[in-house]
C-alpha cells in the first residue's frame, strides 16, 4: 500500500464525509485539492499555521473560517497515512500489558 492522505469531515463529533487519495509527505495541497473535488467540496485557504501543523504532526485541520463559503461541517482534518512506518509504542504505563 502506497502512502496516502486520509481527508475527512467532522460534524457533531463524527466522520461525515473522508476519502484517501495518493500523496507524499512533502506537500499534501495537490492532494488536498484533487480530494476536495472528490468529496465535492470547496478548498481550504492553507495557512502558516497549518504547514506547521503538517511539518511536525503530518496532520492539520481546517475549521470553518478556512474557507470562503459556508460549509456544512465543523471542520476538515487531513492526516499522513503511511503504512511502512514504524509503529509507535504508547508511553502510557496504563498500556504496558
Amino acid at each position: 500500500m502506497a502512502t496516502a492522505l486520509w481527508v475527512k469531515t467532522i460534524r457533531k463529533h463524527h466522520i461525515d464525509l473522508q476519502t484517501t487519495v495518493p500523496c507524499g509527505r512533502d506537500d499534501p495541497r495537490e492532494a488536498l485539492r484533487e480530494a476536495c473535488h472528490e468529496l465535492d467540496l470547496p478548498e481550504p485557504l492553507w495557512l502558516d499555521k497549518n504547514g506547521r501543523e503538517w511539518e511536525t504532526f503530518g496532520m492539520t485541520r481546517f475549521l470553518q473560517d478556512a474557507f470562503f463559503e459556508t460549509v456544512p461541517f465543523e471542520r476538515l482534518e487531513i492526516e499522513y497515512i503511511d503504512p511502512d512506518a514504524p509503529k509507535k509504542k504508547s508511553q502510557d504505563p496504563r498500556n504496558a500489558f
